[in-house]
């Protein structure tokens, strides 16, 4: 499908506040959370909530910390599991945060569109 970059958004989803730009954040389909670098979570008092473990590509396991922040990025904005990214590590937007945002990727174009209709269960 390709990679691309994009500019997001995030804030602390208890004090709402203002939001925090981050350009150039890779849209990654093969990660499951959002990774936000530590300093600017911690800027934004977002609290970590608990630790979880990841396998990274050369196979290798690390421990990061996750809480919850609003997450903004083509023209949606939602809630989200948001990983404490250490120095080092990348910035991302993840699988997780697009389907709560209900965007998908346009290929072609490189950008976020809306997913369209949310498929729901209803009383016959």
């Amino acid at each position: 499908m390709g990679l691309f970059r994009t500019t997001i958004e995030v804030r602390n989803w208890e004090r709402q506040g203002s939001w925090r730009a981050l350009p150039e954040t890779l849209v990654d389909t093969g990660s499951e959370f959002t990774w936000i670098p530590r300093t600017v979570l911690e800027e934004l008092g977002v609290a970590p909530q608990r630790k979880q473990g990841f396998l990274v590509a050369d196979g290798r396991r690390i421990d990061r910390d996750i809480g919850y922040a609003l997450v903004r990025a083509g023209g949606s904005e939602a809630p989200d599991l948001v990983v404490f990214a250490e120095q080092g590590d990348m910035s991302l937007l993840g699988a997780h945060s697009l389907e709560g945002l209900n965007l998908k990727i346009d290929p072609v174009r490189k950008e976020l569109v809306p997913a369209g209709p949310v498929i729901a269960a209803v009383a016959a």
